[in-house]
């Protein structure tokens, strides 16, 4: 346990942490987490319960988890790197590099049928795949619609019971549906994530991933990240679970061995494929909050750190996300209500709980939170391994930040 001073959390606020997280492990809904928090160069981290619900091994400072949307903040690391190096341009157009996003139609309405469309009015540049607002995603508002329907069955999602398919044909059928929106005109969620992991290995000739360890990876010494976990670490991926919602049964979505994660994917997502550890993701956060740095080595230019973790969105893209938040709150148990998003990552805008305006970063939906405050200068990182089809995930990642926050001592 850390003294009181030093480290800016107090020992009776980061008692109360562990209390309150042992506290969900022992009421039976959650198997087992990791958090991990850190401030001013201090490191405190709690691993509670097990990789089964039912017993198992113990969870573990380095259990390997499955990141879900916590892949976003991190895979869209990489194309920080491509403008930094001027192999990318906000405003360019992605035609050359993604062929099949050329010459858009786009729905007459959100609900139309999909040959009831118009030409876009300009071209899809690369800040509108960066700002998730290029004209398609997975639209929570428009479930049932033609376009939401047609995007589930051609499986351009991660939430399918089938992987997604190799880039090439991924791309091939994301380019036979018109956009729902204009080019710009709207926050959108996910697609636009796995579109930068497909814009990235076409810019750079390399696989997504293979960059991805090569310019982020490899340099903050975060080896335990990848699109699949191999088989000498196996034993550190936990079951994953998605609870029945009416009796809590705990039912399983992918084992460890032979799961989903066990073999490299035809597919890298960045929108949701990554798995990794909490000290992982903790040099990738701490590395923004220092400026792109990682002891003395500079991985991203500090504006283009700035650029990622600040609002990009007007509050017209950003309306209907603010709606999402607000108006499903009771379903979303709370999640999601940030206000602004930079380039794959929350960044608050407005104080709707314990975290100040500026606090960047986003959860994933197998039960992982990981944010940075700068003006706090704190890092919190929750990783549990239990889908959002139950309360519990959500609020433990409630009562984490609740009491990450309340141990700040200054």
């Amino acid at each position: 346990m850390m003294g009181h001073g030093n480290s800016g959390f107090s020992a009776t606020g980061l008692r109360r942490l562990r209390e309150v997280l042992a506290r969900h492990v022992e009421s039976g809904k959650i198997p087992g987490l990791v958090a991990l928090v850190s401030r001013n160069g201090q490191t405190h981290v709690e691993a509670l319960g097990t990789m089964q619900h039912d017993g198992g091994a113990p969870m573990r400072r380095d259990t390997i988890f499955r990141m879900a949307s916590t892949s976003k903040p991190l895979s869209m690391a990489a194309a920080m790197v491509l403008l930094d190096e001027c192999r990318l341009r906000l405003d360019d157009v992605v035609d050359e590099w993604l062929p099949e996003l050329a010459n858009r139609q786009v729905l007459t309405r959100p609900d139309a049928p999909l040959d009831d469309t118009v030409p876009a009015r300009r071209p899809i540049t690369v800040r509108d795949v960066l700002s998730s607002t290029f004209g398609l995603g997975m639209d929570m508002t428009s479930l049932g619609t033609p376009v939401m329907n047609a995007v589930f069955e051609q499986n351009l999602t991660p939430s399918g019971p089938e992987p997604q398919p190799e880039p090439d044909e991924w791309m091939r059928r994301l380019g036979e549906l018109p956009l729902q929106y204009q080019p710009g005109e709207r926050w959108q969620y996910q697609i636009s994530n796995d579109l930068v992991g497909v814009l990235v290995a076409r810019v750079t000739g390399q696989s997504f991933e293979e960059f991805l360890h090569e310019r982020i990876f490899e340099p903050l010494g975060m080896k335990d990240t990848g699109f699949h976990v191999p088989a000498d670490k196996i034993d550190r991926l936990p079951t994953l679970y998605a609870p029945d919602p009416a009796t809590g049964e705990f039912l399983v979505w992918d084992e460890a061995k032979g799961g989903r994660w066990s073999r490299p994917p035809a597919f890298q997502g960045g929108g949701g494929g990554l798995v990794s550890t909490a000290d992982d993701y903790h040099a990738y956060f701490q590395m923004l909050l220092d400026g792109g740095t990682h002891k003395g080595k500079r991985i991203l230019s500090r504006p283009v750190v700035e650029l990622m973790t600040t609002n990009r969105l007007t509050p017209e893209q950003n309306a209907a996300r603010n709606a999402m938040a607000t108006n499903s709150v009771h379903i979303s148990f709370g999640q999601g209500q940030q206000g602004g998003w930079g380039f794959g990552m929350a960044v608050r805008t407005y104080r709707g709980d314990y975290a100040p305006i500026g606090q960047f970063g986003w959860d994933g939906g197998s039960g992982t939170s990981s944010y940075a405050d700068p003006a706090n200068q704190l890092t919190g990182i929750l990783l549990c391994q239990l889908g959002y089809s139950v309360p519990s995930p959500a609020h433990l990642m409630n009562d984490f930040w609740t009491t990450l926050y309340q141990a700040i001592d200054d």
